[in-house]
């Protein structure tokens, strides 16, 4: 971890010019912001009332746009996960302004000074969030997971609900948690296992800013309670995803797996790492067995991600099966509508089909263009956090030109050897002829230019 104090305001100035050269969206128009307010007025009217259920939410503790909250229930040898959304879409209605708007945007896109709300804040932050301030509409979906993990959608209703709590990752205890938390997401964790699925989340460079104005670059690792409230996202929208697969209908997430190529590389960075790596285990199997805490296994699983292919979104084809490598399964996006705008339109799809009513003609049109949508959006936020954090390096380093600093090779490209910093969350690229993944190298500092989001380093020994 490191803090960076900003005096110069090097920070502040290079995350306005990233805003500007990736264009992301500033804040809402007038007419935006009164829709938005006309919007929050609407009346659940058409909700179950539920709220003396037990439902709480467990998210990063600042965050105010809390798309989830969830109670367990025990039925037999089964666990019953009741998975509340932000019903996003009772408030925005398609072809209103609000609608236009969200597929101009896309997604919420987060720098580390503030975000660019895919909706305004009266409905993103306030009426439509779960927060535990009073009444909330969601969609509920009901999904029944069986002792070997398998998540079968029960149901999917409209609740009016009432959060307990907003539980933070970092804080929360297991008693404030609902009863079968951990043993659901051991559940799924084994159903994961017995698939082969390669959903690994090693940690990641992330900056961000507290409460005194300081900016943090640091590589952070999952928490325990981030990993488990993971899995009830995966379960429902795996659920969703063979629901809708079934029916004939939706949007879906698909990911191809590393190709052979990709494979005999990373057979080499394990080895380089002096990882053991059996001929006859799967990549995925392997990477079940690594500590993302080590700095060496990090590494490989890091390199591991960049070896995949990236994501995308598909709609439903007759005859195609869609498939996420990482995941071994069909798979959709349904836990985070007031994040990703694709996420509302499978919601209204998943409440037709549970409830046998037909899919409305506005979702079925979206499903066509929202790959689209989604790609550039998501293309933007991928360049807008890569942007961040070479600012955030550059920072970092500025002023340090000719120290000597000793780094580990992780990985090998066309651009020369990726190294990662012994002493500081930096990653940088450096001509380093013969070294191989896991190979120490000394590197002096030429050159860090906050303002163009560049470092530069050569290798000494």
């Amino acid at each position: 971890m490191k803090t960076l104090r900003d005096p110069d305001c090097l920070l502040t100035e290079g995350l306005a010019a990233i805003r500007a050269q990736f264009k992301v969206p500033p804040g809402f128009s007038p007419e935006l912001e009164a829709a938005a307010g006309e919007a929050a007025r609407r009346r659940p009217d058409s909700h179950r009332d539920c709220t003396g259920r037990n439902f709480v939410t467990l998210d990063p503790a600042t965050s105010t746009d809390l798309d989830q909250a969830f109670t367990i229930e025990r039925s037999g040898a089964d666990m019953v996960l009741h998975y509340a959304i932000a019903d996003v879409g009772w408030f925005v209605r398609p072809g209103e302004p609000l609608d236009l708007e969200a597929r101009t945007r896309g997604t919420t896109c987060y720098l580390p000074d503030g975000k660019a709300s895919l909706y305004p804040r009266a409905l993103s932050e306030r009426a439509a969030s779960l927060l535990p301030d009073g009444d909330r509409a969601a969609v509920v979906f009901t999904v029944r997971i069986d002792p070997d993990g398998n998540a079968r959608l029960q149901g999917v209703e409209r609740w009016l609900i009432r959060s307990r709590a907003k539980l933070a990752y970092e804080t929360a205890r297991d008693d404030e948690l609902p009863d079968g938390f951990a043993e659901i997401a051991r559940r799924i964790a084994l159903a994961e296992e017995r698939r082969g699925a390669a959903r690994v989340d090693p940690p990641e460079q992330e900056v961000s800013r507290d409460a005194d104005g300081h900016f943090t670059l640091q590589l952070r690792p999952q928490v325990l309670a981030e990993r488990r409230n993971a899995t009830l996202s995966l379960a429902t929208n795996l659920a969703v995803a063979e629901a809708l697969w079934q029916a004939g209908t939706g949007l879906f997430r698909v990911m191809a797996g590393p190709g052979d190529k990709a494979i005999l590389r990373l057979r080499g960075t394990a080895k380089a790492f002096g990882l053991d790596w059996p001929d006859s285990l799967p990549l995925a199997e392997f990477e079940k067995r690594l500590d993302p805490a080590s700095p060496r296994e990090s590494a490989f699983l890091m390199a591991a991600r960049r070896g995949g292919n990236g994501a995308s979104y598909v709609p439903f084809m007759p005859g195609e099966r869609p498939w996420h490598a990482a995941m071994a399964a069909s798979y959709c996006h349904v836990t985070a509508p007031l994040r990703r705008l694709a996420d509302r339109h499978v919601i209204a799809a998943a409440l037709a089909v549970a409830n046998g009513l037909p899919v409305p003609d506005e979702s079925q049109a979206a499903f066509a263009e929202l790959p689209r949508i989604m790609a550039r959006a998501e293309a933007r936020d991928g360049q807008v956090d890569r942007a961040v954090v070479d600012l955030a390096e550059a920072a970092i380093l500025a002023g340090r030109e000719g120290e000597r600093f000793s780094a580990v090779v992780t990985d090998l490209g066309e651009a020369g050897a990726r190294v990662q910093l012994c002493d500081l969350p930096v990653v940088a690229r450096v001509t380093a002829h013969g070294a191989l993944p896991g190979d120490p190298v000394t590197l002096r500092l030429i050159r860090a230019e906050p303002a163009r989001r560049e470092i530069a380093f050569e290798r000494i020994a």
